[in-house]
Order: C-alpha cells, then structure tokens, then sequence
C-alpha cells in the first residue's frame, strides 16, 4: 500500500499509509486553514545546532498536523463555540537546508535557484523589500481567526526563536483579512477572492458538486500530486509528504485602478458601469462570473461552475479578464483541457495593509496607492510548471489565450500581469452590449497597478522531518 498520489483522498476514511501522511503533513496545504489575523515571520539560520533544536521544539510544541487541522474543522461545524487552535507554518529555503547541512535537499531545480533567480519581469531585486535582498533561511506562518489567540501563537514562536541563540529574525509581515458587506473575503480592488481552488478532499469535492444545478461545466477535483510531494530528507518519504511554497508580496494602487475601471465604462458604456470592472478583472465585485450574466447579484457561495466555451468571442469576458487568462477552463487554445489543469496552484492568498475606507464604496479618491495589496501565497508539487508558467505563459503573455483570427492579442493580465520596467501596455478588448460581438470595442486597458516587493521559494517539509533534526 502507498499513498494516494492520483485522485483526491478522504481523509474521514483514509487508507493506513493517507492517514499516516495527514498525520505528518502540514496543515493549510491540502485544505486552507482561516487565518484572518496572519504574521510571517523571516529567519536566519546562525548557528546549525540552535536551529535544528529550534525546527524540533516549533514543530513539538507548537505546530499541528493536517490531520488535526481537519478534526478541528468537523468539531466546529457540530458545535461552532468550539475554538480551532491557530495556524503555524514553516517553510524552508534551498541556502536554509544548506545551512542545516541537510544533504537530501528537494530536488526542484527553480526552488534551489530562488526566486531572484527567476525571469519573471520583476522589479530589480534592489528595489524589492530590504529583508529580500539577503538569503533568508526560514519562514515562520502564524494565523488564526481571531487576534488574540494569533498574537499569543506569535508570542510563543518568537519566544522559541530568541532562546534558541542561534536563530535570527530577519523580517516580518503582517495579514489581515478584508471583507465586503456580506462579510466575503475580498481583495484590495474590492473583488471577491479565492475562490476556483483545486480540491483534494472527496468531502469538500462532494459538498461543492451538491450546489450545483447538476451540469458539470468545470470539475474541482484535483489528485493529491498536484500539491504535494514526498519529503526526500524525512524518515520514511514514502509516507513523509512536503509542498513547495510561493510567496509573493504584491503592493496594489487601488486608486490607479478605480479610475481605469471608470475610463473603461465611460468608453464602453458612456455612464459609470461597474462591468467595467468586471470585464477587467472576470468577476463582478460580489464574485459573479461575468461570463455568466451581465450584472452581479449572486448569492453566496459564489459560483464556481462555469468555463468559457459560451464566450468564444470574449463579448462576455474579455480575453484579458484575470481569471480567464490565470485559469482559462479549458479554452487557452494552446494545450487540452488536461494539460491546463496540471498548471493550477493551491492558492492561500492573504491582504495585508489597513484601509480608512469602504473598498466598496464606489469613490476613488479616497482609495490608497500604496501600503495595502496581496501576499500571494501558494502551493505547488512543482514551481516551474505551475506558479512559474501560469505567471509567465499565462499571465505576462500578451499572446495568451489564443483568440479567434482578426482579433489583436490578448495582452498581460491587468491585474497580475508583470511587464518590463512598467512598459506599455496592449489595448483590451471590450463588448458594450453584453455577449453581443459586434459590440466589442478596442480600449485603453489598465496600467500597471500591482507592483512585487519581493518573494521567495520555500518548502513546506513533514512533521517528521523537523521533528527528528
């Protein structure tokens, strides 16, 4: 018996070696984890030995198991006055294992590489956050759905650091959660967020297929591999399972943004039209996929059942939208449907900065240009093929998805799309009339709003392993 590695698990009735993996899997991997208040924390490794016993009395003391995670889950949703404990995470960077002196380090050759290796039309390192110009060893995750109880986990993670000796802290990085008025997560631009995620569990792929109308127009369910891979320098890797991690922090100009939502519908619309917006970014404010109708108003859950065989014209979504160029469903034109899938993540994305305003308020001078954005984060059985080509054949494509002939190219995302030193961007187009082609207008798209301050590559290694430094 082996692991499950090519279908989706159940983890209430698991196979010996699957329930051995929970048990030694870090949570937040295969199933997001809530975590509304988030500090990272970045380490140097200083001395070998203080580390390792540090790595030993976090992952000990402190960290749970997937496992646990999920059992924590089931007690909630039967009796909701029954607290979860908070959310500890730790990843490891290629020079951290070197610094441990571990020789079975994971094998990806971009995770060895790091981050400021990668042709991703980037800032120049040198104007990346001070703390991401210098190796980084370590990353310290610490989140929960209250504050109290994440500044209490925080306490006692930086309490293990400083009596290691050995162990320095380099750089931190708050979170906190942002909602609309439904209370639904969303992001800095004032859209509803995370949603479209690759299932793992045939619980969670079960509850999503019973709220659909029973036409399967996209499939959630995604087989263990895609997130995860063994753990080469564990006791037993056969059973010891790691994820790689992405991290990227993204600085959002919201108000950049908003004025460019309200030139695109004084073009298209001639009147303020929040499909403007929309078409910009694939969903409505409230999540509504533009592809499905032409006004929000969805109710919760937002839906996730849908692909762009309707809209071959993109006179719905754009063939710019964000979430039709970051997950194209099938309809990118360059590989089949099964090979698209293999690039998409586990995305456990997280807001950081305070706003004064309501993100959906509908003004725009009121909006920040800086100090608030998106810390990506990610996981990944393989960088290159999944973050790494989703962010450059996807996203910083202009020739991606492939459009029908006599239409211009697509050009970057407008959202996430990363161009060289803020260069020009490629006109969008746009269908005034909704799922009418001869309505699409060529338009401005928008300039660049989302800068990277920095990031790095991490593995998310098995209990076991730190637990037996």
């Amino acid at each position: 018996m082996s692991v499950t590695l090519n279908s989706p698990i159940s983890w209430k009735n698991p196979s010996a070696d699957d329930s051995t993996m929970l048990d030694n899997l870090q949570p937040n991997i295969i199933k997001a984890h809530v975590r509304e208040f988030l500090t990272l924390i970045f380490l140097r490794f200083d001395d070998k030995e203080a580390a390792k016993s540090f790595l030993r009395a976090i992952s000990t003391t402190l960290m749970k198991s997937a496992k646990q995670h999920l059992m924590e889950i089931e007690a909630f949703k039967a009796k909701p006055s029954t607290p979860g404990t908070p959310y500890i995470g730790l990843g490891l960077t290629d020079a951290g294992y070197q610094a441990l002196q571990i020789a079975q380090r994971p094998s990806d050759p971009i995770f060895r590489a790091g981050m400021q290796k990668s042709v991703l039309n980037d800032p120049d390192v040198s104007r990346w956050d001070s703390y991401f110009r210098h190796p980084i060893h370590a990353v310290v995750l610490v989140g929960d759905m209250l504050n109290d109880t994440k500044v209490t986990a925080h306490d006692q993670v930086v309490n293990l650091i400083q009596a290691s000796q050995g162990v320095t802290i380099v750089g931190t990085q708050d979170g906190l959660g942002l909602h609309n008025d439904n209370r639904e997560g969303i992001e800095h631009f004032g859209y509803v967020d995370g949603r479209s995620q690759p299932l793992f569990l045939l619980e969670d792929i079960d509850a999503e297929e019973n709220a659909t109308d029973g036409i399967a127009n996209w499939d959630p369910a995604f087989p263990l591999e895609q997130v995860i891979v063994p753990d080469p320098a564990a006791p037993d890797p056969a059973v010891h399972f790691g994820s790689y991690f992405v991290y990227r922090k993204l600085e959002q100009n919201v108000r950049r943004f908003k004025r460019q939502e309200q030139k695109l519908a004084d073009r298209l619309f001639g009147s303020d039209d929040e499909r403007a917006g929309a078409m910009v970014v694939g969903r409505f404010e409230d999540g509504t996929p533009v592809t499905m109708q032409s006004e929000d108003g969805v109710e919760s859950p937002v839906p996730n059942n849908f692909n762009y065989f309707s809209d071959k014209s993109g006179a719905k979504c754009p063939f710019s939208g964000h979430i039709r160029k970051t997950n194209p469903r099938g309809s990118g034109g360059f590989e089949n449907s099964a090979g698209e899938r293999k690039h998409l993540m586990a995305r456990r994305g997280q807001t950081y900065g305070v706003r004064t305003d309501n993100p959906n308020d509908g003004k725009i001078e009121n909006k920040p240009s800086k100090y608030v954005g998106l810390l990506f984060m990610a996981f990944n059985n393989d960088i290159g093929n999944q973050f790494e080509f989703t962010q450059k054949n996807w996203a910083n494509n202009p020739g991606f998805p492939a459009v029908p002939a006599g239409f211009p190219p697509p050009g970057v995302d407008p959202v996430i799309g990363q161009t060289k030193q803020d260069a020009a961007r490629p006109d969008m187009e746009g269908a005034a009339i909704w799922g009418d082609p001869s309505s699409l207008k060529t338009v401005a798209t928008v300039p660049q709003a989302v800068k990277m301050k920095g990031g790095e590559y991490f593995f998310m290694p098995s209990l076991a392993f730190l637990s037996s430094l």
